[in-house]
């Protein structure tokens, strides 16, 4: 039940079994909390185990409005856990060309080693063309 003080200052929220929380009314009568407000309501809300509804008619807040609080109290938390997931272009640039071994056989051949793995085929490659045919 809402209970304002005397001086219209500092009303606040009542059930019979939980401590008074604390709201605003303002001039029409309407509930008014600060986030900081309302997160003792959600808390004490958490601590109740009731269910929205009975803890909205418990406490004498309109149940839509409640339901909206808790709500976004859980959306705010479900969103806490696990940032969404975002998928970025990733752009690499093309490696430079590695400085390749140009080789100059007897005959005008060639060969071009680009890698360190192609050397032990090379030098097969020259021992057979050392042998005569």
């Amino acid at each position: 039940m809402i209970t304002p003080n005397h001086s219209g200052s500092a009303p606040s929220l009542a059930s019979s079994s939980a401590a008074k929380l604390p709201v605003t009314l303002d001039t029409k009568g309407r509930v008014r909390v600060t986030k900081e407000q309302r997160r003792v309501i959600l808390a004490e809300f958490a601590r109740s185990g009731l269910s929205a509804a009975g803890f909205a008619r418990q406490t004498g807040l309109k149940y839509s409005t409640f339901a909206l609080w808790v709500q976004r109290y859980r959306r705010t938390k479900r969103s806490g856990r696990k940032p969404p997931l975002r998928l970025l272009e990733a752009v690499v640039p093309a490696a430079p060309a590695s400085p390749a071994l140009l080789l100059h056989l007897s005959g005008g051949a060639r060969v071009e080693l680009r890698e360190v793995s192609q050397v032990p085929l090379v030098a097969v490659l020259v021992r057979a063309l050392e042998k005569p045919c």
